[in-house]
Formats: C-alpha cells, structure tokens, sequence
C-alpha cells in the first residue's frame, strides 16, 4: 500500500516534468449538473494525459540504460514512450491491432518501438509480459505498481490547494491506478474530500472485483471509452479503493457521449470519452451530494474521426435531431408542402430519404424519412405534434 510520503516523493520529482493544469470552474457546466463543477483538464497534460506522471515517477528510479516495455491503448503508451525517451532509454509498447491511429503515430513520435499485436489492450499486457521475461527488458504496468499509483496521486495534492472548497472528487477508473493515487492522496491528507470512480458500463472490471470480493477478469468489453477499456484489474488495485475510495459508479454510451459534447460546446474542451466519464457520471446525477465536485478530465487524445462519430451520437442522444417518417400521397408537389411547413416551423432539415418499395403502403402513397434539427427532447415532441396537426401521418424513428 502507499503511503503519503511516496506521493509527496513523486511529486518532487515530477516538479521539472509535468505542466500545470490548474483547474477550472465552469458555470455553464454547474448549471447543467445542479451542483458546482470544478475542471482538472489533465488533458493539457504532456502526452495529453495524465498517464505521464506515473510511469515518469517509476521510470526515473531505474538504473540508467535500462529498456523498458509497456502495454496500452494509447495514453500509458505515450506516458512511457516520453519518460524513457527523456532518461536515454529504448521503449518498446504493445498496442492492440485496432488503436487509435493518432494515439500510435504520437507514441512512435515519442521515441518508442511500436508493436500492433493483440486484439485487445488486455492480450497486449500478456505480450509485454512475455517480451520482459524474454529480453531483460523493466515492464512498466499501466496501474499495477505503487510507484505508477503515487505518481498518479500527485493529482490528488494539486487539488488540495486549488479546489479546497470540493466535497468529491470524481476519477475515471480503467485498471484503477488513478483512482487508487488520487483517492490516497485526499484520504491520507485527512481532506474529508470523497473520491468516486466512475467506469463505463461495458468494461467496469473494477465494480465487478468490488462486488466479487477478488480482482475478476471480464468475459468482454464494448465500450467507446478506449483509454478505460480493461477486462481485469489488480489486488492491489482494489485493496487500495477499497481503503480509501468511496464509491464506484457506472456511466453508459450515452452519458459519455453528452458528457464529450458538453464539454466541447460549453468548456471549448476536446477530451477523450475515457477523459470524460466522471463528468457524465456528475450530469447524470451519479456523485452522490450536492456540493461542489472535480472531474478529473483525465485525457484528450481522441481520434477526429472518433470524435466527429461522437458529436453526432451526443447530438442524438441530447435531443438536437429528429428522425421521422411519414406517409404521404404519391403526387406532385406533396413533398414540397412538407418542407414548406418545416420552413415555416424554422426548421432546419439534413436529410431526405424517399421509399416506395418493400413497405406496407398504399398504391398511391410515399414514405418519406427526414431528418431535422431540433432544440432538444422538448422541441422534437412539439414538432411533431404540430405535424399531426397539420394533417401529416407521421411518427419518429429510433
């Protein structure tokens, strides 16, 4: 178990590394949650995440021309890539087959020997393994080792002095090394500050290792957080939330997806969904309390083509589109009355889709599907109602 004195130590020596991310408070963000938020944007971090702090406070306490091996889906990739690279040693990472294409090239970027091997970031931790044991080479563990947990812990020592007014912190939680730093740092300090974990709800390893009794490995994992997509954890790592973490909670697709979207539209911040989870989880109303609460906005290395898929979905999700169809009267002129009427509504439409064939409709009938911008859930049942009204047979879809 660490103790304080290991994290005040990793804080010493991440001093002259890590760049300052102060936080920030959103009143945008409060409004929406119903409750004070406070932003600790590790997403500005170097490599973009947080991930740098540990594994620079294990790598620095090895002997000088070690090499190094890591597993990762991206962020303790590029975390270990940095740190060896700035001690004068050779990295080699496994990454999983499908990674992020920006998460891999920036890694390479770092100095690190790239290695696409395995399906998931789970076998790649199987292979980094092996590939130690093989070359002599130190395996750094993305959350398994006290000194990558005290490093991450220096988190937790910046908040007690730039958001002492917190009630919860709220951590995104993969394999746990964050949760575990972060949580013993504020508990060992005897802050009185709660620390909720927060994973998705297609890969919470941890919440099923808390409720079994014993780190257990789950049967598979679906989930657009990468960075926290993790079928196992460690005993270590649930003897310390057990200790000194509150609460862990779970978010789904949808949450996530807001919780991005939000944060681009009000914070004019890009973060990864795995950096955005104790967010979702705090809108959601999820962190247990009504005062103020951190999320730990833990990362930022997002794909664009992942994160244009996702403001979509977070569009959706937040009522911004609607997707109707209606049957009309196969004849002239009858489509551009529909459009004129959603003109007159000042809507907006995206798409049009005209079907006749393979459907239940009458011989002189049309099915059209459109899709409309809309102001949120309360405007999409208004613009449909007024559709009724107007005489269109018309009803959502998905």
């Amino acid at each position: 178990m660490i103790e304080l004195a290991d994290i005040e130590a990793a804080q010493v020596r991440l001093a002259p590394i890590v760049r300052p991310t102060l936080v920030r408070r959103s009143d945008n963000l409060s409004n929406q949650a119903g409750r004070r938020v406070i932003l600790k944007p590790e997403y500005l971090q170097r490599t973009g995440s947080f991930k740098v702090r540990g594994a620079y406070n294990l790598i620095s306490q090895l002997p000088p021309g070690s090499e190094v091996v890591a597993a990762s889906a991206g962020n303790h990739a590029q975390g270990v890539a940095f740190a060896a690279t700035g001690a004068g040693m050779k990295s080699t990472i496994f990454m999983p087959e499908g990674a992020s294409l920006p998460k891999v090239e920036a890694t390479r970027s770092y100095g690190a020997a790239v290695r696409l091997e395995g399906k998931v970031v789970d076998d790649c931790f199987l292979l980094a393994q092996q590939y130690a044991a093989d070359t002599g080479a130190v395996y750094v563990p993305p959350f398994d080792h006290p000194l990558i947990m005290a490093g991450q812990g220096t988190i937790g020592l910046e908040l007690l002095h730039e958001a002492p007014e917190a009630e919860v912190v709220v951590v995104p939680v993969g394999g746990g090394g964050l949760i575990s730093g972060v949580a013993a740092a504020l508990t060992l300090s005897r802050s009185g500050i709660k620390v909720i974990g927060v994973e998705p709800v297609g890969a919470a390893c941890v919440s099923a290792s808390l409720a079994a009794g014993r780190a257990v490995t789950l049967d598979h994992i679906h989930t657009m957080a990468d960075g926290i997509a993790v079928k196992s954890t460690s005993e270590l790592v649930l003897a310390h939330v057990t200790a000194f973490a509150h609460e862990v909670v779970t978010v789904d697709e949808e949450e996530i997806a807001r919780a991005v979207l939000l944060l681009l539209e009000r914070a004019k911040a890009v973060v990864e969904p795995a950096g955005a989870v104790g967010l979702a989880a705090i809108l959601a109303g999820k962190v247990p309390g009504d005062g103020p609460a951190v999320a730990v906005l833990s990362g930022g290395n997002v794909d664009p083509l992942l994160l244009l898929k996702m403001v979509d979905y977070g569009l959706s999700a937040a009522g911004r589109y609607l997707v109707f169809r209606a049957v009309l009267d196969d004849r002239p002129g009858i489509l551009a009355s529909l459009t004129a009427t959603l003109a007159a509504m000042g809507l907006n439409v995206l798409q049009v889709a005209h079907h006749r064939s393979g459907l239940e409709l009458g011989i002189a009938e049309v099915d059209v599907q459109m899709t409309v911008e809309t102001r949120g859930p309360e405007h999409r049942e208004a613009v449909l109602d007024s559709l009724k009204a107007a005489g269109y047979r018309v009803e959502p879809v998905g």
